[in-house]
């Protein structure tokens, strides 16, 4: 498969991103730079649960939606959401209404409280993470690492549900732990730039 393709625009991108209207914006602002937002770090790791079974695609166009149902996905709220509220969000029809990912978003919610209490940031917690470039192959060629591995095994020991090893590459593939841009892509370097200037919270 080739590794990046020319957009509309005649620029190479990562060859996934020329597969839909919705992904060149995505790619090209979001994907892959380095993230120390608490909200958009849950935000993302909740989506990569919904997403599970899915396309991106799917959770993307719903994500403006995602975001009103989870309250922009602020974990002090979420975490007192009820009964009540997941019934409200499995009548959502602008989200995937799955009871078991709703059910996982508002318990994970809680348990990211409990990371912020313990490490002062979600940001010092997941960067935590970052792999070492030894341990990464080709761009685009792993669906996880040890890294990965890692993470989603200390969260399910502490709780969380739906952060699979795959869910967790992909979380930090999106966030910038891993730049997962193709060899020739316009946003490769970009994002490296954006790396090199950026220092992780401890």
């Amino acid at each position: 498969m080739t590794s990046v393709l020319p957009g509309p625009d005649g620029v190479l991108r990562c060859a996934w991103a020329t597969s839909a209207p919705e992904f060149p914006a995505y790619h090209d602002t979001e994907w892959g730079f380095p993230v120390v937002d608490d909200q958009r770090l849950f935000e993302k790791v909740s989506l990569e649960g919904f997403q599970s079974g899915l396309s991106w695609r799917t959770i993307l166009v719903k994500r403006p939606a995602f975001r009103a149902a989870f309250a922009d996905f602020d974990p002090s709220v979420v975490a007192g959401y009820d009964e009540e509220d997941v019934a409200r969000l499995l009548a959502d029809a602008g989200i995937v209404r799955h009871r078991g990912k709703i059910e996982a978003v508002v318990n994970n919610a809680g348990r990211a409280l409990d990371l912020v209490a313990e490490r002062g940031s979600l940001a010092a917690y997941f960067w935590s993470f970052e792999p070492d470039l030894a341990e990464l192959g080709e761009p685009q060629t792993l669906t996880t690492s040890p890294a990965a591995i890692a993470m989603s095994k200390d969260l399910k020991k502490r709780g969380w549900r739906f952060v699979g090893p795959t869910t967790a590459f992909a979380f930090m593939q999106a966030m910038g732990l891993v730049n997962d841009h193709a060899e020739g892509c316009v946003t490769r370097d970009e994002v490296a730039k954006a790396r090199a200037g950026f220092t992780p919270p401890a």
